[in-house]
């Protein structure tokens, strides 16, 4: 699969379970669910499972589940893995 960027349609199946990396290549754990606005569709955040020691660094919000949620916004790409720019994410 190439990378998606952003306006590009994926099923959400296929974002959940890879893993998000940020811009320097440094792992922030892996993508668990997607959360987005009911009323237009769009995409608010992502939420991700097992966030390594780097991801622990930033103050995500969290979900009710307490996960932690990455801002759609700071999604680069999408591909092999999910690309996001850390200075987005603060």
């Amino acid at each position: 699969m190439s990378g998606i960027t952003k306006g590009e349609r994926l099923d959400a199946k296929a974002i959940v379970g890879k893993t998000v990396v940020g811009k320097s290549g440094k792992k922030l754990g892996i993508v668990n669910d997607l959360i987005y606005e009911v009323r237009t569709g769009e995409l608010v955040s992502l939420t991700i499972k097992q966030p390594t020691s780097y991801a622990n660094t930033f103050q995500f919000e969290r979900d009710e589940k307490g996960f932690e949620q990455i801002p759609y916004s700071s999604v680069i790409s999408i591909g092999d893995f999910v690309v996001v720019a850390e200075e987005d994410i603060i």
